[in-house]
């Protein structure tokens, strides 16, 4: 009997929900919730009618849909978070353990951002040409492979190849998404689905904080890192049953006003890289994304705990109370910007007022060096909710250029915040171990209070020049 004609559809309806004549076609293989069934001799995958389909009708409603395939990539997502932001909780371990400097541990934290950066524009092209769930699961698998390997590391150079490895199997997760998103939501839900997606950053900003702290002391930094690895492969089985490149790829109907994302050649990507690499819009977005982004992954990644471990005389744990503040901070206001960014129709002067008003707060630590614990906690919060307006710089550059250059447009301005977290931290460390107090404390090297003022100035001239790149795009567009 005809499956299909149970639904009262006709027999091409079934066909084209089928993704062809025989329901092999589908890019990323056949439909969930359909069975093989023989037709006039030929053996045809055709959808389950709804009464045998049962809780299947979740995976055939490609509104609900989307949001599983989101949510295991989140997931996946959420890993890649607690591990580039879980240096600073790590760092008296690794420093005594590898026996390093400050600029060694910057380095060694950098290592994660710095093979990011550098894969962001091959990224866009495989994320474009081969889809999330080849990409999404593939790059889970590398990153748990690399935390196990991390786990296993006796010194600097096994800990900082390890950790690179991380940071290779996470370059393709954000921009799969972004890929995901920008083929199954609408451009008026893209900036809120950009939003969402930081928020899990600030999720995984979270548990890299108090919790991955309290994990540390209780099981061993070794420890926790093999049980992040296991919770990886977990992700990465979820992604690739669930995320597919489209509805239609799903062998599901396209959702209404969803623009189409053409699958683009290795040329057409070029062509597009050619555009981009020429465009001087792109390259002040860039900058603001380098130096909004990298500061506050550097501060919340990094320098943050430190900073309060000796400024203030605080315990890691402890410490790490207020960066996750600052994880709050992130998880709140990126959604937050997203969905107003959305409402009012506006990008770039949202951005330029949030990461003007970050500058001046940020300033504070250098200007007093010691200021009030309470100021302490309204900076890293706010550092942290600032990564919303940072992100507004990713929806700028996908509106700016035609869906097909949607993945290397926005993995060009991704990757160049990433190389960023790799600038800025290192160049801290590097001002850091100029000013040694020669003091070993908790078996790390302790600095001065001038010291941390110093680097954290770098930070802040970093975010006055993001906010001067976003005046000048002000500027331009006006013109």
């Amino acid at each position: 009997m005809f499956v299909g004609l149970l639904h009262g559809e006709s027999t091409s309806n079934v066909a084209r929900r089928s993704c062809g004549q025989d329901g092999t076609s589908c890019p990323d293989g056949p439909i969930a919730g359909s069975e093989r069934i023989p037709i006039n001799g030929q053996t045809k995958q055709l959808p389950y009618p709804r009464e045998k389909a049962g809780g299947v009708d979740l995976l055939r409603d490609p509104r609900r849909r989307r949001w599983l395939a989101w949510g295991a990539l989140a997931l996946v997502f959420l890993a890649v978070n607690i591990h580039r932001l879980s240096t600073a909780v790590l760092s008296e371990e690794l420093t005594a353990d590898f026996g390093i400097s400050a600029a060694e541990l910057g380095t060694l934290h950098a290592s994660f951002f710095a093979i990011y950066a550098v894969t962001q524009i091959p990224t866009g092209v495989v994320a474009d040409r081969y889809g999330p769930r080849y990409v999404g699961s593939g790059g889970a698998v590398v990153l748990s492979i690399g935390a196990i390997g991390f786990a296993a590391s006796n010194g600097y150079v096994a800990g900082f190849l390890s950790r690179a490895l991380i940071g290779l199997g996470s370059s393709v997760i954000f921009v799969t998404i972004l890929r995901f998103c920008a083929t199954w939501y609408r451009t008026d839900e893209f900036a809120t689905m950009t939003g969402l997606t930081a928020g899990i950053a600030g999720l995984g900003a979270v548990f890299a904080t108090t919790p991955l702290a309290l994990a540390v002391e209780q099981f061993g930094w070794r420890e926790t890192l093999l049980g992040l690895a296991g919770f990886g492969f977990v992700g990465a089985g979820a992604v690739f049953a669930l995320a597919r490149r489209s509805p239609e790829a799903a062998g599901l109907e396209p959702i209404e006003n969803v623009p189409d994302q053409p699958a683009v050649t290795l040329g057409e990507a070029g062509g597009h890289l050619r555009e981009l690499l020429g465009d001087l819009d792109q390259w002040l977005l860039s900058l603001i994304f380098f130096s909004a982004s990298g500061t506050i992954l550097t501060i919340m990644g990094l320098w943050g705990v430190p900073y309060l471990v000796v400024v203030y005389d605080m315990s890691v744990t402890s410490a790490s109370t207020y960066t996750l503040l600052g994880a709050v901070g992130i998880l709140l206001g990126s959604p937050a910007v997203g969905w107003i960014s959305d409402r009012i129709g506006e990008r770039l002067r949202p951005m330029l007022v949030g990461l003007g008003g970050l500058t001046l707060v940020l300033a504070v630590i250098p200007a007093i060096g010691k200021p009030p614990l309470w100021i302490i906690a309204v900076v890293y919060f706010l550092t942290g909710f600032s990564l919303g307006f940072a992100m507004l710089s990713l929806s700028l550059v996908k509106e700016r250029y035609p869906p097909g250059a949607s993945g290397v447009a926005t993995a060009t301005v991704n990757g160049w915040g990433f190389f960023g977290a790799t600038v800025i931290p290192t160049a801290m460390g590097v001002v850091l171990d100029r000013h040694r107090t020669g003091e070993i404390v908790a078996g790390s090297v302790a600095y001065t209070e001038f010291g941390y003022r110093a680097a954290f100035a770098i930070t802040t001239a970093s975010l006055a020049i993001a906010v001067l790149a976003g005046a000048l795009l002000v500027v331009r567009d006006r013109s």
